[in-house]
């Protein structure tokens, strides 16, 4: 309880909560990922994105990971070249 009215005054105060007179999800994931004391919170608190960037965000993620496969099948086609050029001689 008590942790939580800490977590909740800090974030007002350093927050914008001040200025509309209340305290907002921004101010509390804001809080946890920029104090140290509660960086713990980031993953239970994350900042808000919208669906569509989520969504870009992860298709990109994929192309990513579908040019790595790539390039690590073509770095083991030359190993396997070197091998075999190394064992004919």
């Amino acid at each position: 309880e008590l942790f939580v009215q800490y977590l909740a005054t800090y974030s007002y105060k350093h927050g914008r909560g001040k200025e509309k007179n209340a305290l907002t999800y921004t101010d509390l994931s804001h809080t946890a990922e920029e104090c140290e004391t509660f960086q713990f919170l980031a993953d239970i608190l994350p900042k808000k994105i919208l669906a569509s960037k989520y969504l870009k965000m992860l298709e990109k993620e994929k192309r990513d990971g579908e040019v790595r496969e790539d390039d690590e099948g073509e770095e083991e086609e030359d190993e396997d070249k070197a091998v075999g050029d190394s064992v004919g001689s």
